[in-house]
């Protein structure tokens, strides 16, 4: 079946290949692996530009290397949101006798993209743009649109399950909105990256070192 992939880009990282040696993931493949025998019509993939942190400046570059390497995908377009460091203050679980109850700490905020990715999701829907659509990530903010295509538009669709983990099970909300569900294993992540080096109209691409 012609079949659209929506990607849920923190979500599958910070799921599935954060602290692993998998950052270097080619989502082609990933999305041939966790269907084959089905054409992979369009790969949409929803993200938003990080920013320096204090403990590691190097952020933004890498994943400008990784946006680089993305995009020699031929099929693969992706959508941006926003991601917005902030310092807040919160509470102590077990405050200190005689120290402040409150820490002041780095919080970063993801806004955007799950709205961007439902928007595509129903957009390509109604205009006809697939046969069967899949949805990778468990935030339990997408069931409506998922459902919302399986009932209104009578299409099959899928949520993958990012979570290496096997202990981290789907939220009950997508399970039931979903017309069957996936899941990345290890095995996946591992066979399914890029070469060390790759090739697009400006040159070399190189995998970062520290991936």
């Amino acid at each position: 079946m012609r079949t659209n992939v929506y990607i849920d880009g923190f979500n599958l990282y910070n799921r599935a290949v954060k602290d692993t040696s998998y950052k270097w993931l080619d989502l082609s493949k990933v999305c041939q692996a966790i269907l084959p025998g089905h054409q992979v019509h369009h790969i949409r993939y929803f993200t938003a530009l990080v920013h320096t942190r204090p403990n590691d400046p190097q952020a933004p570059q890498r994943q400008q290397i990784y946006l680089r390497a993305l995009r020699t995908i031929s099929n693969l377009t992706m959508e941006f949101g926003q991601f917005r460091p902030r310092i807040k203050e919160r509470p102590l679980v077990t405050p200190i006798p005689g120290q402040a109850r409150n820490v002041r700490v780095h919080d970063t905020e993801e806004k955007g993209t799950d709205v961007n990715l439902a928007t595509y999701l129903l957009m390509d829907g109604y205009e006809g743009d697939y046969e069967q659509a899949l949805v990778v990530s468990n935030d339990a903010d997408l069931a409506l649109p998922i459902s919302i295509v399986r009932d209104k538009l009578k299409l099959p669709i899928g949520v993958v399950n990012p979570n290496i983990d096997q202990n981290e099970g789907m939220p009950r909300e997508l399970r039931n909105a979903a017309t069957f569900q996936r899941r990345i294993h290890r095995g996946v992540l591992l066979k399914c990256q890029f070469p060390p080096t790759l090739q697009d109209a400006k040159g070399t691409i190189t995998k970062p070192s520290s991936w």
